[in-house]
């Protein structure tokens, strides 16, 4: 039997490694759960899970020295996928309580609260999935879980080098439209949770999984 590709679950504290760890398992990864750069760096994906403050998290990525492991898989083109704040932290900057923090600012934009009547924003939600979507693949018109009350609810990505192919972008609707997923070269992620979004996020994640290699 053919081994699966090899995926290190960043750990640098987040709370829902393990359901990463096992969603990822089920669908035929190697997974290991680490923050050691070695694994980190040469892993066929990595992803970056994140719940909670944006504010903490960025503090937790911090510690493990994430941040530069992430721009040196970004840079050499290595696959991460972001769950959740994973995705957030992937902006400029969160906005919580007032608060302004840094993110890794791989995209351009902020992420605010969502102007929605009740937050957080829990449960199944549909999606609009962007053309041509790699992540969606047959699964664009499934519902995803979702627990957030934060969002990024403007993109504005300027493609400075015509050559590249410009962002897949999609996005759901909770008070005003926010963003869902991003699909960009090798950095994708999605702020539902595709660990506890049922037959749907285990066929996204293997849509994932089929990116690897």
């Amino acid at each position: 039997m053919t081994a699966g590709p090899k995926v290190t679950v960043l750990d640098y504290g987040s709370g829902n490694v393990r359901s990463a760890v096992r969603a990822l398992e089920h669908v035929g990864a190697d997974v290991t759960l680490s923050h050691a750069s070695e694994d980190v760096l040469n892993a066929d994906g990595l992803l970056v899970p994140g719940v909670g403050a944006f504010a903490t998290v960025m503090e937790g990525l911090k510690s493990v020295d994430a941040l530069r492991w992430i721009g040196r898989r970004v840079a050499g083109g290595r696959p991460v996928l972001g769950i959740c704040v994973g995705l957030q932290v992937m902006f400029e900057e969160g906005v919580e309580h007032g608060v302004r923090t840094q993110g890794i600012g791989e995209w351009p934009g902020v992420v605010e609260a969502l102007p929605a009547e009740v937050v957080p924003h829990m449960g199944w939600n549909t999606v609009d999935a962007a053309e041509g979507s790699r992540l969606f693949a047959g699964i664009e018109d499934e519902r995803f879980y979702f627990v957030h009350s934060y969002g990024v609810q403007h993109w504005n990505f300027d493609i400075t080098q015509p050559a590249m192919a410009p962002p897949r972008v999609t996005w759901s609707t909770h008070g005003a439209p926010f963003i869902a997923a991003v699909e960009n070269g090798p950095l994708s992620a999605t702020q539902f949770h595709p660990e506890k979004s049922g037959d749907a996020g285990a066929e996204l994640l293997r849509n994932w999984l089929k990116t690897l290699r």
